[in-house]
């Protein structure tokens, strides 16, 4: 939905209560004054944060930051709140329960119920995007979530049946892979036409939606060499370049496949704007060795955008006011700019659920 200001409206989810994400929040929202709509895609926001009033408060502590917001009890009070900022009491935390730096099944519960009152309120058409600090999956899972991972917990709850996936950027550069938070005998396993193909789909509308028209997508071979020739596998062969085909009779820029272990060094010279691995570390790696404290996830094939920096809860230093909090900023300014570049059925991405 478009505010009558024109602005659109982001929730901020404070992520786990016992990792770096309220501090990091905190940080990025006492900053916000210094958003100028000229040169910032926060500029024309309203961020809206979600979560226990307490958590934020301690959050802010941590970090040493002065933060006040209005707060609103219902989505109907946010409505006529029209804040730069403000803060939408939602599930609460127990301070009994908080653990700083450690995996908790109650924080893991509060995370869950906090993704679902964000959901419902994206169905409701009251936000426009969501951006969350980083979760920790064990926490979730002890707290009864079965699901692969909280995109998979999203599109469930946002009434989403076709096809998702993770899609991570990073100064630039963009990566997507056919699987994600499973094992690598499962990943192995998944290397078929139709698991690749939407995987470069996804990766082409999602960086479409971000304001490229014609990406360029190199795709990484599964084995060492990219197989050369069939001497050290025969993927390549039968079904990734299959799949590459595939994509290029669909006017996709798609290339490939590539040697695994040199596609990210000719992708960061420029020759590329993306690339789609076979499994989580053939692109986490590169990607985070390139830019740790700076990458952010977006979750593609969703009906609204929903980021989330590329790091995770880093329980070592929750809580010393040491995050780095870019990561997050850029985030939440990457979830403003799909916002504003999607048309009004929803974000590009969803063709790639074909």
């Amino acid at each position: 939905m478009s505010l009558p200001n024109g602005k659109c409206r982001l929730a901020l989810l404070l992520g786990d209560p016992c990792g770096i994400g309220p501090e990091v929040s905190a940080r990025v929202l006492a900053e916000a004054d210094a958003f100028d709509s000229r040169s910032s895609p926060l500029g024309d926001v309203e961020i809206v944060v979600i979560g226990d009033p307490w958590v934020l408060k301690w959050g802010a502590e941590c970090a040493g930051v002065p933060l006040d917001l209005p707060h609103c009890n219902d989505s109907g009070e946010l409505a006529r709140a029209g804040q730069a900022q403000s803060l939408l009491t939602g599930p609460s935390f127990s301070p009994d329960a908080h653990s700083p730096g450690r995996v908790s099944e109650a924080a893991g519960r509060y995370v869950l119920q906090t993704l679902d009152f964000a959901a419902q309120l994206a169905r409701s058409g009251a936000i426009d995007g969501i951006c969350y600090a980083s979760l920790n999956k064990q926490a979730m899972y002890a707290a009864g979530s079965r699901h692969e991972d909280e995109l998979r917990y999203f599109a469930e709850r946002l009434g989403v049946s076709g096809y998702v996936g993770e899609v991570n950027t990073l100064d630039g550069l963009w990566t997507a892979r056919v699987s994600s938070h499973v094992p690598l005998r499962v990943a192995c396993e998944r290397i078929a036409v139709d698991e690749i193909l939407p995987a470069i789909r996804l990766l082409h509308h999602t960086i479409r939606s971000s304001g490229l028209p014609v990406p360029r997508i190199a795709v990484a071979g599964l084995n060492p060499h990219a197989g050369e020739g069939g001497l050290f596998g025969s993927e390549e062969i039968e079904t990734i370049r299959p799949a590459v085909e595939a994509a290029q009779e669909e006017d996709i820029a798609a290339a490939g496949p590539f040697p695994p272990d040199t596609v990210f060094v000719r992708a960061r010279r420029g020759e590329f704007d993306g690339v789609v691995t076979m499994y989580h570390d053939q692109g986490q790696i590169a990607m985070k060795l390139l830019g740790f404290e700076r990458g952010v996830t977006v979750h593609g094939g969703l009906p609204i955008p929903i980021t989330t920096p590329a790091h995770g809860t880093a329980f070592d230093i929750a809580g010393q006011g040491k995050a780095n909090p870019r990561a997050l900023k850029r985030a939440l300014e990457l979830c403003a700019q799909m916002v504003g570049s999607q048309g009004p059925q929803g974000s590009p991405s969803q063709e790639s659920a074909r």
